[in-house]
């Protein structure tokens, strides 16, 4: 029988066992071991998650006292145990690595925060390992961008990656960071997907408040995606399908002190259509040129589509000795879609192709160096490139429409990290930055151009002191930013600190000032073929002011054995929003003004671990108030994104192979304005979102089965449902006058969507 048949029988049936005695104790996760240790013997462990992570060994046997156990751990993973006291103990690398990122000092606090894969590190950081991670409801791959959008406090309005509501601010107001560098691209089919393939990422780190001193940008929140830095001592990688794309990597070393890690994946869409697509399909091209369901369109044909994307990355690390350290890293994103419109104008069939592109190009290198066990240095430049095209045919009116939006981010940054003490580091470092945005409009009959370019330099400074020390962590720094054009400078001061109170109790309190001066804003709703219709712009000061944020939270996390109960209360106040950046579709979408919004809030989470099941219950609560003083007779009125209430709830299940998860997610409805009146074809609106749309719910479910092929090939298959009990979710109503006919539109949800994935790794 053909080999890859006997494979396929196996990944089905599960036919292949693994070739391990059953004499012999799987190695397990270091991560739960101490999970499973801290219940057992009621101790607490600190530790830097990178020491940990990827490591796996035996479970000591219940028969072993503490100490019998960390000198098994010893001897079997070669780490430093270090008892502080009889409750305490301190995991460490029992040497400095030779060639480390400016690492951290903060330890994790939850393990398992919201599943396997996600923990809660002490300076209010969580971090997700994508290798380590568990399905969530509705998903079968660890989705980078859908796994931050699970987490308490982050919502999206439309249900897309690309529109991430970070308490309440908007996705613009998100600083994405790939190794490092900024993306101004984070989603794949228009922003369903995430654009970052999640087996080339080593781990995300996601902050809400208490942003480190050393990161700019993001106001509202920021997500770092970080591939590995290490030399990789042997080959390794994976290859797989599901029903939008398929993707491969693979990490390799090239001799002794250089390896490569590589990516790339690649629709399938522009191949053959799925179920899966045809519900992607529907769901984002919701009036929209491509579909055109607007009465303005009813004499034209749209055929011929074509959509793809695809995604490419890289990293080359070079040991080039024991103390200097070399990395280079390239990604490359792009979104393509082109389609014919057709129509019949004076008796004759017209076809004229219309289409759109969306890229994104980065890269970076890195040069690392240990001066000595205290004192380490780095320096990187990096370039990030963003481009957006659409070609707009109206065959109709003849008429031809072209929209460019151009960005080009370079950078340098220079960083010193002094270890002063064991327990406490110093970061300074350097951070220049040139941005440059364009946006150009041609339009033919009648005939107009016009070409807005603008650059923006920036000189930034930061200090940070890091304190880890027993039950206490606390890292404080500010950051001084210079604008060369506008004579300005920001000094952002930044906190976050952690406090362990009592055996099982941890309070913790976040600040921060930050600032960003480029946005994304809405010009007309059919800008872009009306799919991506945001457009990068750079602040002015003038029409489109410098936004600046200030947030104070303070968290209360307990944690008992199996159980996890958490709860934070925030403000967050941002100033100089501009009214095109929010989306408007009311009496104030033409409308070009400044203002504010203020969200208080709170954020809630149990989670609970019995055998083999895991549940985590979430529930969000926030009041989100706009503040313009020339709209609405200066009154406050809800953000366009405001969710008052929120909830999500999701069960996990994993015996031996098998893993499935099930959960659902409710919330309020979004505010929506609705018409008073009409006069003469003309909308009066009444009071603006002043009415709540009907209320969100989906449930979804999850399935993977994990196969051993053989000793160093192992298979996984995934099934998942999303939106399983098929509910339609109203995401958005406005109204529109065509000839004279006052129309009203409604954005659906996405349906029930299954999705089927095939994966081996080796």
């Amino acid at each position: 029988m053909n080999k890859y048949v006997v494979i396929l029988l196996c990944m089905i049936f599960g036919l292949c066992q693994p070739l391990r005695s059953q004499n012999q104790p799987e190695p397990i996760p270091l991560t739960e071991i101490i999970q499973k240790l801290e219940t057992r013997y009621s101790v607490s462990f600190s530790f830097l998650d990178t020491t940990v992570s990827n490591i796996e060994t035996q479970l000591p046997p219940e028969t072993l006292t503490l100490e019998e156990s960390i000198e098994m751990l010893k001897k079997q993973t070669k780490l430093h145990f270090s008892m502080i006291d009889k409750k305490s103990i301190i995991i460490q690398k029992p040497m400095v690595p030779l060639n480390p990122e400016i690492e951290q000092l903060s330890t994790v606090i939850v393990q398992h925060y919201l599943a396997k894969g996600i923990n809660l590190n002490a300076d209010g950081t969580i971090k997700v390992t994508p290798k380590d991670f568990d399905i969530l409801p509705g998903l079968i791959e660890p989705d980078v961008m859908q796994t931050v959008k699970a987490l308490p406090g982050i919502t999206s309005a439309d249900e897309t990656i690309a529109n991430l509501n970070i308490r309440g601010g908007t996705n613009d107001q998100n600083l994405i960071l790939w190794d490092g560098v900024k993306m101004y691209q984070s989603g794949h089919f228009f922003g369903m997907i995430s654009a970052f393939d999640p087996y080339a990422i080593d781990e995300v780190l996601i902050s809400k408040n208490g942003t480190s001193a050393r990161l700019g940008d993001g106001v509202s929140g920021t997500v770092q995606m970080k591939l590995s830095d290490k030399v990789p001592s042997q080959i390794s990688g994976g290859a797989g399908f599901n029903l939008l794309h398929g993707n491969g990597y693979v990490t390799f070393p090239i001799g002794e002190k250089m390896g490569l890690q590589t990516s790339a994946r690649r629709s399938i869409t522009d191949i053959f259509n799925t179920v899966t697509y045809e519900q992607y399909f529907d769901r984002i091209f919701q009036d929209t040129d491509v579909t055109n369901n607007s009465a303005n369109y009813n004499r034209t044909i749209t055929k011929n589509e074509e959509f793809y994307f695809y995604d490419v990355s890289a990293k080359w690390t070079y040991d080039l000795t024991e103390t200097d350290n070399i990395q280079a890293s390239f990604l490359t994103i792009d979104n393509t879609l082109n389609y014919l419109e057709e129509a019949t104008i004076a008796g004759f069939p017209e076809a004229l192709e219309s289409g759109l592109s969306q890229n994104n190009l980065s890269g970076k290198l890195q040069y690392n160096r240990i001066w000595n066990p205290n004192f380490k240095t780095s320096l990187s430049g990096y370039a990030s490139s963003y481009s957006l095209t659409a070609l707009n045919f109206d065959v109709i009116n003849n008429q031809q429409i072209l929209q460019e939006n151009e960005v080009l981010d370079t950078g340098i940054q220079a960083e010193a990290t002094a270890t002063l003490t064991p327990t406490l580091h110093w970061t300074n470092g350097y951070h220049f930055t040139e941005v440059g945005m364009s946006n150009l409009e041609d339009v033919s009959r009648p005939d107009f151009k016009q070409f807005i370019k603008e650059v923006l330099r920036s000189h930034a400074g930061f200090s940070e002191l890091e304190l880890a020390k027993n039950n206490t962590n606390i890292r404080a720094g500010l950051r001084a930013t210079y604008y060369t054009k506008f004579d300005e400078t920001f000094i952002e001061p930044r906190v976050s600190a952690s406090q362990k109170i009592a055996k099982n109790f941890r309070v913790e309190l976040l600040g921060e000032l930050k600032h960003q001066a480029s946005t994304q804003i809405i010009d007309r709703q059919n800008d872009f073929l009306g799919l991506e219709k945001r457009r990068w712009v750079l602040a002015n000061d003038s029409t489109v002011p410098i936004i600046k944020s200030k947030q104070l939270s303070l968290g209360l996390h307990y944690k008992k054995d199996t159980w996890l109960l958490s709860v934070e209360g925030y403000i967050k106040d941002v100033e100089g929003i501009s009214t095109r950046s929010q989306g408007f579709q009311n009496q104030f979408q033409f409308t070009n003004t400044t203002g504010s919004y203020t969200v208080k809030g709170f954020d809630f989470l149990a989670h609970k671990k019995w055998g083999d099941f895991k549940s985590w219950l979430s529930y969000s609560v926030n009041r989100n108030e706009y503040s313009f003083e020339s709209l609405n007779d200066g009154v406050r009125f809800p953000n366009n994104v405001a969710i008052q209430h929120s909830v999500g709830f999701t069960t996990n299940y994993t015996y031996k192979r098998l893993a499935v998860a099930v959960g659902f997610n409710w919330h309020s409805g979004l505010p929506t304005t609705e018409i008073s009146n009409e006069n003469d074809g003309d909308i009066l609106y009444a009071n603006p979102n002043g009415t709540m749309l009907d209320d969100y719910f989906r449930a979804d479910i999850s399935a993977t089965y994990k196969v051993a092929l053989n000793a160093k090939l192992n298979g996984v298959i995934g099934l998942s449902v999303w939106n399983v009990l098929n509910q339609n979710n109203v995401l958005n109503r406005y109204y529109t006058n065509e000839n004279g006919e006052i129309q009203t539109f409604e954005e659906s949800s996405l349906g029930f969507t299954p999705n089927l994935s095939v994966r081996i790794s080796f």
